[in-house]
């Protein structure tokens, strides 16, 4: 079964509330993302493993550690997924990025891949993909495949705002891929929408309506 991880840190959770707040325009909204993916990419780097090396400082000769094993790929699931990138991407300027384009199928409410473009080493990385909510989990479970079907293996699901409904969806069809949250909410409304949320991410990231 997945693990799903809440970060409760102070910083992650009084930004959080900035987000949630109608009143943050577009501007503020991008920052405020930004830094909350960054500070959420802490722990979802925890267990990359290290090797250690001889370097010489000013004054000796030592041993310290480096990152060593695979290298990260972070997949934004387009297009709200984008507001997080450079926030992981300033802890990890050496990951690539790739990108998977979804739309809901107005008739089957289904998620259709319009788009994907992903490290050609991509079975060789620790994935991480990102997307502010977790809504109905229809959009992560089809971004998970479409990385499952290029051969990644190892993937780490990284959401903002989630709710019940989209965990329970995610754990049913890839119990393999852990979750990470700063906030579970109560639930889905009958438009789709989590509440209490944020409203729709990708729109107050660009301004659009």
């Amino acid at each position: 079964m997945s693990k799903v991880v809440i970060m409760n840190h102070p910083l992650i959770q009084h930004k959080l509330t900035l987000l949630r707040d109608k009143n943050t325009g577009s501007k503020d909204f991008r920052e405020l993302l930004k830094e909350v993916a960054m500070l959420m990419g802490y722990e979802v780097t925890r267990d990359l493993t290290l090797e250690e090396i001889e370097i010489e400082t000013p004054v000796v000769k030592t041993k310290s550690k480096v990152l060593s094993g695979k290298k990260l790929g972070i997949i934004p699931i387009l297009r709200a997924g984008l507001g997080m990138v450079d926030g992981i991407l300033q802890l990890v300027p050496a990951a690539k990025v790739g990108h998977v384009g979804l739309y809901r199928d107005p008739e089957t409410l289904k998620p259709v891949e319009y788009y994907s473009k992903l490290p050609a080493d991509i079975h060789e990385r620790d994935i991480i993909i990102v997307d502010p909510m977790l809504a109905t989990g229809g959009s992560a479970v089809a971004a998970i495949d479409v990385l499952k079907q290029r051969g990644a293996k190892n993937i780490k699901l990284v959401n903002l705002v989630a709710c019940p409904e989209g965990i329970e969806e995610v754990e049913k069809h890839h119990p393999d891929v852990d979750i990470y949250v700063a906030a579970i909410d109560e639930k889905l409304n009958e438009h789709g929408y989590i509440v209490p949320g944020l409203g729709d991410a990708g729109d107050r990231i660009f301004g659009t309506k």
